[in-house]
């Protein structure tokens, strides 16, 4: 199979076998989704989180006598019942949102993904792809240009090495 290759100014500038290998794979949702739900769920951060009554601050010492006062035992003023207390089954930073997926599995998934988008029509390959200067404004001009001229779907980019100015 056969795709042209543009430039930045989305000019026709060659064209390019692609392998069946890559881009022959069937699409499988149920494959990318759970790719997708697993690379999402990893960079979860974990944002909610409360204090229980030993990580809050004070509460060593006994507030009263056990016997003779009256009043109910308290062993600690920042108990959860207390004002100022701590939480009781409250949301903490020890949250684990990791999912696991397969080597071969994400690989697949990335097939899938790639041989979906070519079957769309919504897959470019540029020559290079270098930026003069460290500008979001530029970078989506190009962008702009090439959704014009070339192609209409969702945007998605893969690049092969480092380039200091497009990072």
């Amino acid at each position: 199979m056969k795709l042209n290759i543009y430039n930045q100014k989305a000019e026709h500038a060659g064209e390019i076998e692609l392998s069946d290998k890559v881009f022959g794979v069937k699409a499988k949702e149920a494959l990318i989704h759970q790719a997708m739900v697993a690379q999402m769920a990893n960079e979860r951060q974990v944002l909610a989180h409360t204090k229980d009554r030993s990580e809050v601050r004070g509460g060593g010492k006994k507030p009263w006598k056990q016997k003779g006062t009256g009043r109910a035992r308290a062993g600690s003023s920042r108990s959860p019942i207390w004002i100022g207390g701590g939480v009781t089954f409250g949301p903490t930073k020890e949250r684990n949102f990791e999912k696991k997926i397969n080597k071969k599995m994400k690989q697949k998934a990335m097939l899938a993904a790639l041989s979906d988008r070519l079957a769309n029509k919504s897959l470019v390959i540029l020559d290079k792809l270098e930026m003069e200067e460290f500008k979001t404004k530029a970078f989506n001009e190009m962008l702009r240009k090439l959704e014009e001229k070339v192609y209409e779907a969702g945007k998605g980019l893969i690049d092969k090495g480092a380039n200091v100015n497009v990072e």
